[in-house]
C-alpha cells in the first residue's frame, strides 16, 4: 500500500494517479488471494471419502449377511472388499502426490498427520478392548451351558509353546527390522533401509501363513459356542491388520526405492512403523491372554 500510494503522490494527474491507484490495487489483491499465506494444507475436494463409506458399509453389511447364511452375502462382501482396496490405492496416491510432488507437507501439516495417526491408533485400540472384554467376560465367569469351565468342554486349544509362539517370535522379530530400517533412512542409508523393509514384509508374510495354518489345523470353528467366536474374532481381526500393516510397509518399500523418502521427510515410513509395532503389541497382548492364559 505505501507502494502504490508513492506511486500515486509522483503521478502528475488526478485522473491518472486514480487509475494507477486501482489498477495496482487490483493486481496486489488478485495476487494475495493466489498467494497461501499459511503453513497448512488445504486438500483438494474429493469424492473418495463418499465411495470409501459406502464400500465400508458393503463390506460389513456383506459380510453379516453371508455369517447368517442369507442369499447376496457373499457378493456384497467382495464388492465392499474391492471398494475399500480401490479407494485406499487411490487416496494413498493423492497423498504421495501431495507430499512428494507438490510439497505440501510442511512441519506443521506432518504434526497433524502424527496426532492423527496416533488417534487412529487410539480407536483401534478401542476395538481390540472390546473383544478382550468379551473373552475375559466369558473366561471369568463361565456359564453353565459351556460346563462352567474355560475352555468349554470340547475344545481342544492351540498349545501356546507351538505356532502361537512361533508367530510371537516372528512378530517381535519383525519390529525389529523395521525399527532398523527406520535407524537407517534417518542415517541416510538407503540400502540397510530396503534390506530392513524387505526382511520385515517378509516376516509379515510368514507369520500370516502360519496363522492360515493354525486357522486350516483348528479342530473348532467360529461357530462353535463363546469360545470360537471370541477366538476367531480377536485373532481374525489381528490378522486383518496384519494384513493391512503388510501393504502399508509394502508400499513404502515401493516409495524407498523410488526415493520418495528423505532424513527430515519421511512421515509415510513413520505412521507405518506406528502401526507395525501397534500390530506386535496387540499380538502380545492376544497371545498371553488367549493363547497362553486361556488355553491351560
Amino acid at each position: 500500500m505505501f507502494l502504490i500510494l508513492l506511486i500515486v503522490g509522483s503521478s502528475p494527474t488526478t485522473s491518472f494517479n486514480c487509475f494507477i491507484f486501482f489498477t495496482l490495487f487490483t493486481l496486489m489483491s488478485i495476487f494475495s488471494f493466489y498467494t497461501q499465506r499459511h503453513a497448512f494444507h488445504l486438500v483438494d475436494p474429493s469424492v473418495l471419502p463418499f465411495i470409501t463409506a459406502i464400500s465400508a458399509l458393503s463390506l460389513t453389511l456383506g459380510s453379516v449377511l453371508y455369517f447368517h447364511g442369507h442369499s447376496g452375502g457373499l457378493e456384497s462382501t467382495f464388492f465392499g472388499l474391492f471398494g475399500v482396496l480401490t479407494c485406499m490405492f487411490l487416496w494413498w496416491r493423492d497423498v504421495v502426490r501431495e507430499s512428494t510432488l507438490e510439497g505440501h507437507h510442511t512441519n506443521i501439516v506432518q504434526l497433524g498427520l502424527r496426532y492423527g495417526m496416533i488417534l487412529f491408533i487410539v480407536s483401534e485400540v478401542m476395538f481390540f478392548f472390546a473383544f478382550f472384554w468379551a473373552f475375559f467376560a466369558a473366561a471369568l465367569a463361565p456359564v453353565i451351558e459351556i460346563g462352567s469351565i474355560w475352555p468349554p468342554k470340547g475344545i481342544n486349544v492351540f498349545d501356546p509353546i507351538e505356532v502361537p509362539l512361533l508367530n510371537t517370535l516372528i512378530l517381535l522379530c519383525s519390529g525389529a527390522t523395521v525399527t532398523y530400517a527406520h535407524h537407517a533412512i534417518t542415517c541416510g542409508n538407503k540400502v540397510e533401509a530396503v534390506f530392513g523393509l524387505v526382511l520385515t514384509v517378509v516376516l509379515a508374510a510368514i507369520f500370516t501363513g502360519f496363522q492360515a495354518f493354525e486357522y486350516v489345523s483348528a479342530d473348532f470353528t467360529i461357530s462353535d459356542g463363546i469360545y470360537g467366536s471370541t477366538f476367531y474374532m480377536a485373532t481374525g481381526f489381528h490378522g486383518f491388520h496384519v494384513a493391512i500393516g503388510t501393504i502399508f510397509l509394502t508400499v513404502c518399500l515401493v516409495r524407498l526405492t523410488l526415493n520418495h523418502f528423505t532424513i527430515q521427510h519421511h512421515f509415510g515410513f513413520e505412521a507405518a512403523a506406528f502401526y507395525w509395532h501397534f500390530v506386535d503389541v496387540v499380538w502380545l497382548f492376544l497371545y498371553v491372554a488367549v493363547y497362553f492364559w486361556g488355553g491351560v
